[in-house]
């Protein structure tokens, strides 16, 4: 009886062991990858396109996200998001990592001309135009306009589109380059204006302008200066014109999120995958030189390039949505 109690004992202990060692093995093993991004399609297919070149295939999960809902996210969840990558708007990234400090110091160097912090680096950038549509200003009696201060006389009345910086980070470009020009108090009398022009045009999407001017409804807009470039190309009657205020600019980055396990070593050479190799697809569709080597077209550089003055934060954002609200009374 007793040989076979204490053999009994020694099956448990070792079915004890296998299991103890079966789990630390998986806890050593890397999971599939989630890839949490703001992009939009072509940015989406782009750092497919890498991943599955590079041999990834079958070793991540992409989800898609507007702005808002991924920034909400990151600040409220932290490292504990569900994400091991993500690609955001460059801003959002900076201040969960404020709050959290949620990201990993990234283990390789792209060779990015600008100076990013140590655990993000851009894939890609946006910058903020006017475009016209020359049809409707020809039909109209409308002259060109050259700043955005023109889109606020009495005769672009009901013939603007802008987006709504409640709902699209385009927006913020639009109030970057007011605030910068004219200040805040002189900025509010001129956004004042514009938006009493654009009346029932101000769109939630940042293409929703673009879209609005190809289609006539309007004759001028406020938006993505690449989009107009590339609407321009098609034959359409699209011109871009940048504004005298300035054309500003907001990037989007990459950045792996440090749950300190082997997945987190996966995310990271997928996050060095997407940089290094799907910039060349990412150039085509965004035409911003972020890294050495790069080029764009003469078309694609804009006249009046410029920087906010102070850091680009979610406070910072929320500050100049209230600009923007409270310049409509």
């Amino acid at each position: 009886m007793m040989k076979t109690l204490k053999g009994m004992l020694l099956s448990l202990i070792a079915i004890s062991m296998v299991f103890a060692l079966a789990a630390c093995g998986s806890a050593g093993e890397a999971k599939k990858v989630v890839i949490y991004t703001n992009g939009d399609e072509e940015a989406v297919a782009a750092m497919e396109t890498s991943l599955k070149n590079a041999g990834y295939e079958g070793q991540y999960l992409v989800q898609s996200l507007g702005t808002s809902e991924l920034g909400g996210k990151l600040m409220a969840e932290g490292n504990k998001i569900e994400a091991d990558l993500v690609t955001m708007s460059s801003y959002f990234i900076e201040s969960s990592q404020s709050k959290h400090s949620m990201f990993k110091v990234l283990a390789f160097d792209a060779g990015a001309t600008d100076s990013y912090p140590a655990y993000y680096t851009p894939i890609l950038a946006n910058t903020g135009s006017i475009f016209v549509n020359t049809e409707v200003l020809k039909d109209k009696g409308l002259p060109m306009p050259t700043s955005i201060t023109d889109l606020t006389k009495p005769e672009f009345s009901g013939l603007v589109s802008i987006p709504n910086i409640m709902d699209s980070s385009t927006g913020w470009l639009l109030v970057q380059a007011i605030i910068t020009q004219y200040g805040e108090d002189a900025g509010r009398k001129v956004l004042h204006d514009l938006i009493a022009n654009v009346g029932p045009h101000l769109e939630s999407s940042g293409s929703g302008p673009i879209k609005k001017v190809q289609a006539g409804e309007v004759a001028a807009g406020f938006g993505l200066r690449h989009q107009a470039v590339a609407a321009k190309a098609t034959g359409a009657p699209i011109d871009y014109v940048d504004p005298v205020e300035g054309n500003f600019s907001l990037t989007e980055s990459v950045a792996v999120v440090d749950k300190k396990n082997a997945t987190t070593d996966l995310a990271m050479k997928m996050a060095e995958t997407i940089v290094k190799d799907a910039r060349k697809d990412l150039i085509a569709n965004y035409p911003v030189a972020l890294y050495e080597g790069e080029t764009v077209d003469e078309v694609n550089k804009p006249a009046y390039s410029m920087t906010f003055e102070k850091p680009l934060t979610v406070e910072l954002l929320e500050e100049h949505q209230q600009f923007f609200n409270g310049s409509k009374e």
